[in-house]
């Protein structure tokens, strides 16, 4: 059993920063696939980033490429998402998510996921 809390949302400017942190508690999360989501209000729930379990390779939305970066602490068992540039379309509720096990392009789609935590807030005013 997994237990993820996000923070680190608020509001910001366009053209800012935020850096989200996501702190595991039960497992070490080295052991998972670990991926950011996010969802805006009447739109379905998207990826973001995601890291691998081992070799910590990392993949990303086009629509964040070259803006966020996914990075993990493994002594604070804790992933991060550091956001730059941030537009007002990047407005939603961040999401982390752990899995021990992905398919096939699988580490992409939010139901192979099995621990999320409960999502916080980022607002980007232009």
């Amino acid at each position: 059993q997994v237990q993820l809390v996000e923070s680190g949302g608020r509001l910001v400017q366009a053209g800012g920063s935020l850096r989200l942190s996501c702190a595991a508690s039960g497992r070490t999360l080295s052991s998972y696939f670990m991926g950011w989501f996010r969802q805006a209000p009447g739109k379905e729930r998207e990826f973001v980033a995601a890291m691998s379990r081992s070799t910590m390779v990392t993949v990303y939305a086009d629509s964040v490429k070259g803006r966020f970066t996914i990075s993990r602490d493994n002594a604070k068992n804790t992933v991060y998402l550091q956001m730059n540039s941030l537009k007002p379309e990047d407005t939603a509720v961040y999401y982390c998510a752990a899995a021990y096990s992905v398919s096939n392009n699988g580490i992409y789609r939010p139901n192979e996921y099995t621990y999320w935590g409960q999502g916080t807030q980022v607002t980007v005013s232009s």
